[in-house]
């Protein structure tokens, strides 16, 4: 997690790209968890709807 901190707040990623590094049932493969993701952001991790 602690990439992806410094990452964030160095502006290397925006909130909106490191959802892709969440731990999902649908990316079971995410470096993070939502919980830490809000950690990082201060934003809740919410599913975005299917198209």
């Amino acid at each position: 997690m602690n990439f992806w901190h410094i990452a964030f707040i160095s502006s290397w990623v925006t909130a909106e790209q490191l959802r892709i590094a969440v731990k999902t049932e649908m990316n079971p493969f995410g470096e993070i968890t939502k919980e830490q993701y809000k950690e990082i952001t201060g934003q809740d991790f919410k599913l975005q709807a299917k198209a």
